[in-house]
């Protein structure tokens, strides 16, 4: 297993922006009657999500939640030294995301800047890379930019993922801090069930065409999607977390000497709440410290964490504070990590229409 430690690094302010459209789950009904609908979502526990607009990217919601963020903290823009784009709805196949963004936000040409495409794990593998070069004298301040526009992603039509995913961008400052403890991380991979999750057609491998945009019945149950649409192989999924999440949490809590149980909070991915209450009961952890936003977010791959943070808890932060982060997701991919805040600065959530902030 990959083990990395750091310490006096950490994130010092959070910002999170959403696209302004909700969506209502027990009224996603367009292609579907209302009494599966009802099954669904009572199932998943997804009630709303956010969906951006078609002139909204993860890039602008990124781009409104990192100007609240500068603004809100006074950020002298000449000191972010390094600017990470985290995401898999990019704006383009080149250039990088995250140099446009480097423009856009009014950052000096030194900024270092490199998108992370990766998926739900991408967070804390983006937060343990920018720790580990925020070790180096040379670098004052660095930006985090996650953003997910995966409602663009999957079909409507397949009922497997329809209910599932959400909108959202989260911008975060990275900043040494003597009074920032040890942070420890897992990161972990196996191509072996890259097909669990996955989005045949659209890439350099199988290029886009007419075959690949056409619309097909996927399965005996009627669901429908094109080749450029994500999938989900959903019981394998289960049975692959179940398997090795709990195996790298408790190998993590080890190898870090951590007590569990004396953790402030435990920010898991919020992709299903029969996944996350199954850890949670699996590890005997306290549920009043699993904030919650699946239920009116939904997934929002990556956004989900740190969007948890935004959401649930501001006003919360004060002093120290150490939480336990747990993410997996397409690749596969997974990581755990113990993370220390101090004094962290959240910001209101601000919503994104027409790829401008409106509120």
């Amino acid at each position: 297993m990959a083990f990395l430690k750091y310490n006096g690094i950490g994130i010092t302010a959070l910002a999170a922006a959403i696209p302004r459209q909700v969506i209502d789950n027990y009224k996603y009904t367009q292609y579907f009657p209302e009494n599966q609908v009802k099954l669904v979502v009572d199932k998943v526990g997804i009630f709303e999500r956010r969906f951006a607009d078609a002139k909204t990217c993860s890039s602008d919601l990124c781009f409104a939640a990192a100007e609240k963020l500068i603004v809100d903290n006074n950020i002298d823009k000449s000191e972010i030294d390094l600017l990470v784009f985290i995401s898999q709805t990019g704006d383009y196949r080149m250039p990088a995301t995250s140099v446009l963004l480097q423009d856009r936000l009014g950052l000096p040409s030194t900024t270092i800047a490199f998108d992370m495409v990766l998926g739900c794990s991408a967070f804390i593998y983006g937060l343990s890379t920018v720790f580990a070069m925020m070790q180096q004298s040379g670098l004052r301040k660095a930006l985090i930019l996650d953003g997910e526009t995966r409602s663009k992603v999957y079909s409507p039509k397949d009922r497997r993922t329809a209910f599932l995913f959400g909108d959202g961008g989260v911008a975060a400052i990275v900043e040494r801090n003597e009074k920032i403890g040890d942070s420890w991380f897992s990161l972990n991979s196996d191509g072996s069930r890259g097909n669990l999750i996955k989005i045949n057609g659209g890439g350099y491998r199988n290029p886009s065409s007419i075959e690949t945009l056409r619309e097909r019945v996927v399965d005996e149950y009627g669901n429908i999607r094109n080749d450029e649409q994500g999938y989900m192989k959903g019981a394998d999924v289960f049975n692959f977390v179940i398997t090795e999440i709990p195996r790298d949490m408790k190998a993590l809590l080890k190898w870090s000497g951590v007590d569990i149980h004396l953790l402030d909070y435990y920010t898991f991915h919020q992709s299903n709440n029969f996944i996350n209450n199954y850890l949670a009961k699996k590890l005997k952890l306290d549920f009043s410290k699993i904030p919650s936003t699946i239920e009116k977010y939904g997934n929002t791959s990556s956004v989900s964490i740190p969007l948890t943070i935004v959401d649930q808890l501001k006003g919360k932060m004060d002093g120290e504070k150490i939480l336990f982060m747990s993410a997996f997701g397409v690749g596969m991919t997974w990581a755990n990590a113990i993370v220390p805040f101090f004094d962290l600065k959240i910001s209101d959530i601000v919503e994104v229409e027409n790829g401008v902030r409106v509120q």
